[in-house]
């Protein structure tokens, strides 16, 4: 079994309560980890033979295109798209993070993971 793990993908992006957020966006920081057996992969060197982490990266992107309100929402689609996507994930964990989130002060940003634990 490997760990895979995409680390802090930046995306610009219109999520948010405020609509305000909704019209001028922000950047949010997005880090999904997987497990899956890639033993197969590692013995032939052949992409075919695991998950393609460049496909993992394109389902990510786009579920950051679509606008929502909270990115407690965005995690879960995200979560559940990969994971619907690759059924050879045995488990996986997703982190959004908005930078500079409107809290009224300095804040670098706000975070939530979920992982398949949760679901």
């Amino acid at each position: 079994m490997a760990t895979i793990s995409l680390e802090n993908m930046e995306f610009f992006a219109y999520h948010g309560h405020f609509p305000e957020e909704q019209i001028i966006g922000t950047r949010f920081l997005v880090s999904f980890t997987f497990e899956a057996d890639t033993s197969e992969a590692e013995i032939n060197d052949d992409l075919q033979l695991t998950i393609n982490y460049q496909s993992v990266y394109q389902l990510i992107k786009k579920e950051m295109e679509a606008h929502s309100k909270l990115i407690e929402h965005v995690a879960l689609r995200i979560l559940t798209t990969v994971c619907e996507a690759f059924p050879a994930i045995t488990w996986a964990r997703v982190k959004v993070a908005k930078m500079n989130p409107p809290l009224g002060g300095r804040t670098g940003s706000v975070s939530i993971t979920l992982s398949t634990d949760n679901l």
